[in-house]
């Protein structure tokens, strides 16, 4: 087994098992608010994050869980932000939809669905300006494809030749409309060739497929060629969110899709190759299993953010002069 299969493996089931005792921490109620969970789609952020390097930015969406281990983001300090304790990565702030983590330069988490692609435009145009050899990586679903910003972003990435990587994860339902109910063109890479940019449809289910085309795709955008779209055609297997009752899709269509789970998949291609045996498949789901129950200890033992820092980076009065009332 190589170091690139242990990495590959252990990242995904890093994901799949976060996510899962995130739904379990939220049935509890020690995770609160909104929770959007990533299980099924872990090899398109395993893959992408595999092509880019420690000064690029990623803009992620509110199912960024998945986009944030992968970056680098420790478990536990995620775990911390996701029960809301000074610990975690955004100081309890940010909570499920607004991981934020300057030291991986991830801006996001954005709870507006579409929202961070203008971010990633203005991200790489400030690099471009500065001759920074830099990537932007911008993760969004196929329901941003229906935002009016989506084609503003591409217009000006593409006219002004931005090192963007555009990364639409297309689970075909956005948050609960079926993608050939919702666009006329569901060719999600046609509409980003529509701008004159490179564009390719990715099996977002086969993590090798998909580090294997972002790395073609970023190595493009960093030489200078422009911005570059990759359609990363995945599934989630759980609903929107966790307040959401599915009614939308069959059942028999979600068990179709989990017979392509990600994670089975990559080791039933390692088992086929003599790369991996149960064994060291163990040896994994252990160490995830160990690190996992370590977040959640680590957020438990976490401190809450005192009453008094309420208003902090909220809001500032500005001194009045007198006699004038504010």
């Amino acid at each position: 087994m190589t170091d690139d299969d242990v990495r590959r493996l252990r990242e995904m089931l890093r994901i799949r098992r976060f996510e899962e005792k995130c739904a379990e921490l939220y049935s509890a109620g020690k995770i609160r608010g909104f929770l959007h969970l990533y299980i099924g789609e872990e090899a398109v952020a395993v893959g992408a994050m595999r092509a880019l390097e420690s000064e690029d930015a990623v803009v992620a969406t509110y199912r960024e869980h998945g986009h944030a281990l992968a970056r680098g983001i420790p478990m536990d300090r995620l775990m911390a932000e996701m029960y809301g304790k000074r610990e975690g990565c955004s100081r309890g702030r940010g909570g499920s939809m607004h991981v934020f983590d300057a030291r991986t330069r991830f801006y996001g988490g954005n709870a507006i669905v579409g929202g961070g692609l203008p971010i990633a435009v203005g991200l790489a145009l400030a690099d471009k300006m500065l001759r920074r050899p830099r990537v932007t990586a911008c993760f969004f679903g196929d329901g941003a494809v229906a935002e009016g910003e989506f084609h503003e972003s591409m217009n000006l990435a593409a006219l002004w030749k931005l090192p963007v990587l555009f990364l639409c994860e297309n689970n075909l339902y956005a948050m609960g409309t079926r993608l050939d109910r919702a666009q006329s063109q569901t060719d999600l890479a046609a509409k980003a060739r529509a701008y004159l940019m490179t564009a390719e449809s990715v099996d977002g289910m086969d993590v090798v497929s998909v580090e294997h085309a972002a790395t073609r795709a970023a190595e493009a955008v960093r030489r200078g060629e422009g911005p570059v779209f990759l359609e990363l055609r995945t599934y989630r297997f759980r609903a929107h969110s966790m307040f959401d009752a599915e009614l939308y899709r069959d059942k028999s269509e979600v068990e179709t899709w989990k017979v392509r789970d990600p994670i089975a998949a990559l080791i039933t291609s390692l088992k086929a190759r003599d790369a991996a045996t149960d064994a060291v498949v163990a040896e994994a789901e252990q160490a995830v299993s160990a690190e996992v129950e370590r977040s959640v200890q680590f957020a438990e033992a976490g401190t809450w953010e005192p009453v008094d820092d309420l208003t902090r980076d909220v809001y500032t009065p500005i001194e009045q002069p007198a006699g004038v009332r504010p």
